[in-house]
């Protein structure tokens, strides 16, 4: 499963920081502080829930927390996105944090692919 201190584990922790640095000099206006928030909540979650896989007790429970990643990750891409079309953030400011969240989400969606693909059976 997952290795504490492992190269992606570092990078989701780096991509966390990055989205609180990039909260931290948004407008002080409502929109760009509700969306703010939400995109503070969910690309911090990246790496803690990565990190929460990595104490998986079974490949099913591996299984489903990167589901959780794979959802936070999406999530984060949204908010995002939606800085940069409402006007908060201008796109080229933002590119290189929506690049690094498009290519997290791409590594958890392959990922859980792969973990589901070799789990075990469900019995009813």
């Amino acid at each position: 499963m997952v290795k504490q201190g492992d190269e992606l584990s570092q990078r989701t922790k780096q991509f966390a920081v990055r989205v609180v640095r990039m909260y931290a000099t948004l407008p002080k206006t409502d929109a760009a502080r509700v969306i703010g928030r939400q995109v503070l909540r969910s690309g911090t979650s990246v790496a803690a829930n990565y990190r929460a896989a990595g104490r998986a007790r079974s490949r099913a429970e591996f299984v489903a927390k990167l589901g959780i990643v794979v959802e936070e990750a999406d999530e984060t891409v949204l908010w995002l996105e939606l800085l940069v079309d409402c006007g908060i953030v201008s796109r080229k400011r933002m590119d290189p944090l929506l690049i690094e969240a498009n290519e997290l989400l791409a590594i958890f969606a392959a990922a859980q692919l792969t973990a589901k693909s070799k789990a075990p059976p469900r019995t009813s």
